[in-house]
């Protein structure tokens, strides 16, 4: 299905851009069809589970959310390793991520509440970050695109701060503390669940990295403005 979508966005969707741009519209494209459909259907799945924890086997719905972005990390992946090959960023993330949701999802067959909530969590701010980057790519040749990049950085920027910054980690928190206290060893092994941890953690400090150089050069950008209507 994300092959398909994929191949409609280069093809159709994007075919009058430059082929330097297509592919990266295209990866955007597939992202903003993943995004928010896998909010709402995470939310779904929580809802129907209970009771529902840390430890609590997975449900058919939530496997099949799993299911879904699986297929679009290993899409995404092939983007990546197509277009894209010295991106080691983004092939890390991709695998990592797949590891996560893989072994969640076929080998302990337990935790796939603590992963869908994490999954809202990345995902509440796709649609909105596709668009940001999609009107970056092309900010430079198109004014209109230019403005809706100046005007979306401020509230995406707020809110990828909020959820990265601050629920996500309070959330991941709370996962150490379940999971470190072998309340979960006789469902999930101890090295995967360190595993999962050591991946979601550099996961979350990369996300807040990189939102604060966004804000840094959004600071510098504004200064720099100010400073030339003032000279």
């Amino acid at each position: 299905m994300f092959l398909l979508i994929y191949l409609v966005a280069y093809y159709i969707v994007f075919r009058s851009w430059s082929p330097k741009y297509r592919p990266e519209a295209s990866s955007c494209f597939i992202s903003l069809a993943h995004g928010t459909p896998a909010v709402f259907l995470a939310i779904f799945a929580i809802l129907k589970q209970s009771p529902h924890g840390f430890a609590s086997p997975n449900t058919s719905s939530q496997s099949l959310v799993l299911d879904f972005s699986i297929a679009y990390f290993l899409m995404d992946l092939l983007h990546y390793l197509i277009f894209f090959p010295s991106d080691v960023l983004f092939i890390g993330h991709h695998l990592a991520t797949l590891f996560v949701l893989f072994t969640c999802r076929y080998m302990v067959l337990h935790g796939a509440f603590a992963m869908l909530i994490l999954l809202i969590l990345a995902e509440i701010t796709s649609a909105c970050q596709n668009l940001w980057t999609l009107a970056n790519v092309r900010r430079a040749d198109v004014p209109s695109a230019a403005k809706l990049y100046r005007l979306l950085s401020p509230p995406f920027y707020t809110l990828y701060s909020v959820v990265r910054g601050f629920a996500g980690p309070l959330f991941v928190y709370k996962m150490v503390v379940f999971y470190s206290s072998g309340a979960a060893d006789n469902v999930i092994p101890r090295w995967i669940l360190v595993s999962w941890m050591i991946i979601i953690a550099v996961a979350i400090s990369v996300s807040i990295l990189w939102v604060s150089n966004l804000w840094l050069e959004l600071y510098r950008e504004r200064t720099a403005k100010v400073d030339k209507k003032v000279r």
